[in-house]
Parts: structure tokens; C-alpha cells; sequence
């Protein structure tokens, strides 16, 4: 079957990868449509450390072909949005509702794909660049089949993170004021996420002016192409800010625009080793620095949720779509999503 493979070196569409049968408690998915992360293109540029060769790709949609002994919340025909939490379901963090903590789910790369006699490594326990997988079945989240799968593949990962940072870990209240950086795929699903909370000042600051309609479009009642702006709009700072780059000046500029009892919500993917810094003495008027692990989701609630609000008019989904393209045009969809021509770029099978 056809794939994109990372090999540590180089990216390539493969059509020779195979993928095993779903084992106790795994579901094998037909996938229709991906979503192209920065996430997987921070494993081609060494941001984020994982063992090669990769089947890249963690944002996905498809149609279960079959089910291991012991799944009985999905069947073959269902239409799921897949994770990347493949949680245990039974430690103590997981029995708290806190899955993102689960350490069975964290760092633990499996290989349920060979190519050429050889073992191959899984991306987030997800692998989406392919046109099938394996996953745990807590990572199958059945969804309405009338939602298209271009657009319920994005609920697995920007939906789930941006929103679910905003509603479930910073838990914005109705008209509270927040700061939006980066309007890429996760900050345009914070945006959102602000708007559905019920906050009433979003302020979004892209340095690409290029993007103003569309941060409007899911949420911004503001936007800036630099930080610089934001004291004018709100001079006090802010309730919430959220950087959605992974750029430690930008993570201090979040800090030090908090107002009194702010929290700044780090979501932007740094390199492993960055470190920021902040002025102590500013954090003692009770504001937080939070990080925040894929929205503090809890899948299995959330992307069901996600999904009735898509279908009730009050989350966009479709517009994150800009482009599609066919998996053999990878390389394109890579270079529209890091030059910023895209909101999400989907690669469709």
C-alpha cells in the first residue's frame, strides 16, 4: 500500500508498505483523509526526536476494516476520527479523566508496518500518511457519517488541541479577553475556541497580514502583525494568552502580557532543549504558565462533542480545509503548509 516515509534522510511516497492485522484490543483503519501538522514536519526537520524509518502523519480520518478480539465500541463500515492518545484506559491518570498523563501513551513507539522484511516505526501511535493503520481501539472515536472526512480528519489533532487547550485547560470564561499567537491550523482552532467560550476581546497577532480575514473568520475581534499593538487594545494585558508558535521570545512576550491573575498556555512546539525565561517578580499577582499536552482531551468525550457542535453550525470544520491533495503530492502540501499558504493542508486517498 501507499505511504509517506521519512527514512531519516529524506521523505518519500512509498506504494510497497505493508501494515499487520489488528491484534486483542486494535482496530485497523482505511484511511480517507489526513491532515498535514507541523508536528510531521517538525520529525523531517529533527524539532521533535523519533526513531526512523517513520510512516509519518497523526491527523486522520477513515473507515474501519476491522476490529481485534475485545473492540466492541467500533465495527467494520463505522466512520471514525482517529487520536493519537493510545492511553491504557487503567492507571491512575486515566481513571482520573487526565488520559494526556497516561505514561503507557507517552514515548512508546510501536511498529505494526514492515517494508521491504523490515520493521517500521508509527508516528503518535497514529501513522495517517497511509492508506491504512492500526491503532488501539481507545483511539477510534466514531463520528456521524455525514461529516466529510477531510474535515473530520482535523478534529484529531488542531481540533483537539487548540480547542480543547482553550475549554479544558485554560477553561476561558464567558467575557474574558485573550491573546491568540499564531494563527496557523492550532492557533485558528484557539481562536475558535475562545469564540465558543464565550470570551469577549480575542486578539490575534500573525506577523503574515495575509491572514487577518480568516482569524476574523473563527474568532478574532482584533488582529496584530506584532505583539507591540496589544497593550493599545488592552491595556491592562490580558486573561489568557496562548503561543502557538514554539518560539521562546514569543513565550515571554505571552508572559509579560498577562494582566493580574493571566494565564500564558505554551502550545507552539519548541526544540527539545529551548529554554525560556520570565521575570520572577511578575508571577507573584497570581499568574500561571501552563503547559499543555494535545488540549488535556479526553478523546473519547471530546471529538464526539466536537463533532455535534461542527453539525450544529457552532465549530468550523470545513473552512480549515484551504487545499487537498492527492498523497503522491505530499511535497506540495509540505511546502504550502511551512510558506503559510494554508490554514491545513489534507492529504485526501
Amino acid at each position: 500500500m501507499r505511504a509517506v516515509v521519512f527514512d531519516g534522510k529524506r521523505v518519500e511516497v512509498v506504494d510497497d508498505l505493508e501494515v499487520r492485522d489488528p491484534g486483542p484490543g486494535e482496530v485497523r483503519v482505511a484511511l480517507s483523509a489526513a491532515g498535514l501538522c507541523h508536528s510531521d514536519l517538525s520529525v523531517v526537520d529533527g524539532t521533535i526526536p523519533f526513531p526512523v524509518p517513520v510512516v509519518l502523519g497523526h491527523e486522520g480520518a477513515g473507515v474501519v476494516e476491522a476490529v481485534g478480539a475485545g473492540v466492541t465500541h467500533v465495527a467494520a463500515g463505522d466512520h471514525v476520527a482517529l487520536s493519537t492518545l493510545a492511553n491504557c484506559g487503567t492507571c491512575a491518570d486515566c481513571d482520573r479523566g487526565r488520559p494526556t498523563m497516561c505514561r503507557q501513551a507517552i514515548g512508546r513507539p510501536g511498529r505494526p508496518f514492515a517494508r521491504g522484511g523490515k520493521a517500521v516505526y508509527q508516528f503518535a501511535s497514529n501513522s495517517a500518511f497511509a492508506e491504512a493503520t492500526v491503532v488501539r481501539a481507545v483511539q477510534a472515536v466514531r463520528i456521524p457519517k455525514d461529516i466529510p472526512m477531510p474535515s473530520a480528519a482535523l478534529i484529531g489533532c488542531g481540533v483537539l488541541t487548540g480547542v480543547g487547550a482553550v475549554l479544558n485547560r485554560a477553561r476561558v470564561d464567558r467575557g474574558e479577553s485573550v491573546l491568540v499567537i499564531g494563527t496557523g491550523g492550532i492557533g485558528l482552532n484557539v481562536l475558535q475556541g475562545a469564540r465558543i467560550a464565550g470570551a469577549s476581546r480575542i486578539v490575534a497577532v500573525d506577523a503574515n497580514p495575509a491572514k487577518e480575514a480568516v482569524a476574523r473568520q473563527f474568532g478574532a475581534t482584533d488582529f496584530l502583525t506584532s505583539t507591540d499593538g496589544v497593550r493599545d487594545v488592552l491595556p491592562h494585558g490580558v486573561d489568557h494568552a496562548f503561543e502557538c508558535v514554539g518560539r521562546v521570545e514569543l513565550v515571554r512576550q505571552a508572559v509579560d502580557l498577562l494582566d493580574r491573575h493571566g494565564q500564558a498556555v505554551l502550545l507552539g512546539t519548541a526544540p527539545a532543549k529551548a529554554e525560556a525565561s520570565f521575570l520572577v517578580s511578575s508571577m507573584f499577582l497570581d499568574k500561571s504558565i501552563l503547559g499543555c499536552r494535545y488540549g488535556s482531551s479526553r478523546p473519547q468525550r471530546d471529538i464526539p462533542l466536537y463533532a455535534e457542535l461542527y453539525r450544529q453550525g457552532r465549530l468550523m470544520l470545513d473552512e480549515l480545509v484551504t487545499a487537498t491533495y492527492p498523497l503522491e503530492d505530499f511535497e506540495k502540501a509540505a511546502s504550502d503548509a511551512e510558506a503559510g499558504r494554508v490554514a491545513r493542508a489534507v492529504l485526501t486517498f
